[in-house]
């Protein structure tokens, strides 16, 4: 049996009543008028948002540890607040998406060259390392906060 035309619509026209109706159909086994084609989309798009928000985190950390370790002077509780939510949302982010955890180092790599660009642009330092001189273990640790390299 054919999706109905009328739920193909409702995805255009209200994806929360769209999306209501589905989680309906989905309890109710009524899996033949599922829309699977914007489903599927669906799916893969929050698959690829959560990943983008993990990545997303991970450049603020990422640039604002590069500052605190490379610029000690400029050293102050605007960056510390923005490590310790950054920490925390990712932490977060990770309790709620357990499967998120193994695209940690993932995000650190996609992450690192952003975070660097950001890094030179507020610092002026063109110095930070070609790879992410810190481990996701030191990134998640709310402990860690890079030594000086003055």
């Amino acid at each position: 049996m054919s999706v109905d035309v009328n739920v193909k619509q409702l995805y255009q026209q209200d994806y929360q009543n769209w999306l209501r109706h589905h989680v309906m159909l989905l309890k109710e086994s009524r899996f033949n008028e599922l829309d699977i084609e914007n489903l599927i989309e669906e799916l893969d798009s929050i698959a690829k948002r959560d990943e983008r928000e993990l990545r997303n985190r991970m450049i603020i950390l990422l640039a604002h540890l590069l500052k605190w370790q490379y610029q000690p002077v400029m050293r102050g509780n605007s960056w510390l607040s923005s490590i310790i939510e950054q920490r925390v949302q990712i932490e977060q982010l990770l309790e709620d998406e357990p499967s998120l955890k193994n695209k940690v180092q993932d995000s650190v790599v996609k992450a690192y060259p952003k975070a660097v660009d950001i890094a030179v642009k507020e610092t002026g330092i063109m110095a930070f390392p070609a790879q992410c001189p810190f481990t996701g273990g030191q990134l998640l640790d709310g402990d860690f906060y890079p030594d000086s390299k003055a």
